[in-house]
């Protein structure tokens, strides 16, 4: 296979857009275009002494699919790309790259530090996994560096948190927080998935390691799951590679083919849903029944200052709180008629959810009132339908939620 990269005798100064469509492609001796689907658990060797040395590596070729596949390289070398990162291990979903990305670096006796608002899976790994393989976590209000620097112990060795998070949209200052966790010897793990890589590039302020759930914007069309970890050579080779290839969340070599091909609109499909959400976040902040309204790209949003320093866009994720009780949230989503309820996010159709009984109902209810997430509060990940048409959707919700 021969390599067509931008790294191949073309210019380096390629933009994201054009990284996105060419970046990182390998074609067969037939020249494919679009890039070529490897559908194979293992791969031949012309000889018993290649086989060798494709095992103690000084054969760089493939092994096993558990290992690496040609497709799968081709996406962690185009994330690699659009990221600025020196290396990438792609997984099976966001939330075994979340898994990797702190278990792979930790050991038994260390401390982590984690913001205590964060998606409920990711909560679970801190306080439920962490704790079983002996690794002392502390939960702290991450909007605050003054926190984190006073939850480091001499045992820690790693900070992680999302920004933006999930639900709130509560914003970490990458670069506040890099500095403390550094000078107490600690890597910074960032999941980057609500601003995407087009709108914020952690490792650009100072974090380590950056995860993203593929599943969300880079398929972007609802259809298959994914996850990365990307991150310098050094910290891949020590804390990583051998963690993925021996435990095997191996991320499928079709779901990285639909991934590579989901990359390719990217930008075009993020800025238009980040500008739809900016439109739909004005949208409600007039109506009435509606108590607060969260978005990153509003002048008020309490961490205006941070989010201008390190994001180039608002996001597509709104976050708003109605009014009224559970009740009146659900009958909200159930009059619904574009808009659909689900979990997920990133997708090309809009999608609601109530985190209070979706996506954090395993906090416990004091955690969750910790957080603020109420009854009343519901996520909209903004999506690629007529703006028109989505607000007079919430509106005909509205007037059903509070008839």
């Amino acid at each position: 296979m021969s390599a067509d990269t931008p790294h191949a005798g073309r210019p380096r100064n390629l933009r994201p857009e054009t990284l996105l469509v060419h970046g990182g492609t390998l074609r067969s001796q037939f020249g494919e275009m679009s890039e070529a689907l490897f559908l194979t658990q293992g791969y031949a060797y012309d000889s018993a002494e290649q086989a060798e040395g494709r095992f103690t590596g000084e054969d760089p070729g493939f092994q096993y699919s558990r290992f690496s596949n040609p497709t799968v390289q081709m996406f962690e070398d185009r994330m690699k790309l659009l990221e600025g990162a020196e290396d990438a291990r792609a997984c099976a979903t966001g939330m075994a790259a979340v898994t990797a990305s702190v278990l792979g670096a930790m050991s038994a006796g260390q401390h982590i530090v984690a913001a205590k608002a964060m998606f409920g899976s990711c909560r679970y790994i801190v306080e439920d996994l962490c704790p079983r393989f002996g690794i002392e976590f502390t939960l702290v209000d991450g909007r605050d560096p003054d926190n984190w620097k006073k939850a480091v112990k001499p045992n820690t060795k790693a900070f992680f948190f999302e920004t933006p998070s999930n639900p709130q949209l509560e914003i970490i200052d990458i670069a506040a927080v890099s500095r403390i966790a550094h000078d107490a010897g600690a890597i910074v793990i960032v999941d980057n998935v609500f601003a995407t890589p087009m709108g914020q590039k952690p490792l650009q302020h100072g974090a380590d390691v950056v995860v993203y759930s593929a599943t969300k914007h880079i398929d972007g069309q609802g259809r298959c799951l994914g996850g990365i970890v990307l991150a310098s050579t050094e910290l891949i080779k020590r804390y990583y590679h051998d963690w993925l290839r021996q435990t095997g969340p191996a991320l499928s070599p079709f779901n990285a083919w639909v991934l590579l091909k989901g990359l390719e609109t990217l930008p075009v499909r993020v800025a238009r849903q980040c500008a739809t959400a900016d439109r739909m976040a004005r949208h409600l902040l007039t109506k009435k029944g509606i108590g607060q309204v969260m978005y990153c790209g509003l002048p008020d949003h309490p961490q205006a200052d941070v989010i201008k320093r390190q994001m180039t866009s608002g996001g597509q994720v709104v976050c708003f709180v109605l009014d009224g009780d559970k009740a009146a949230a659900f009958r909200f989503q159930n009059a619904l008629q574009v808009i659909k309820i689900s979990n997920n996010l990133g997708d090309a159709k809009s999608i609601i959810t109530h985190p209070a009984t979706t996506t954090h109902q395993r906090l416990k209810p004091e955690a969750r009132a910790e957080l603020g997430i109420g009854d009343g509060m519901l996520r909209l990940s903004v999506g690629l339908e007529a703006f028109e048409d989505l607000a007079e959707d919430i509106d005909g919700a509205l007037a059903a939620a509070f008839p």
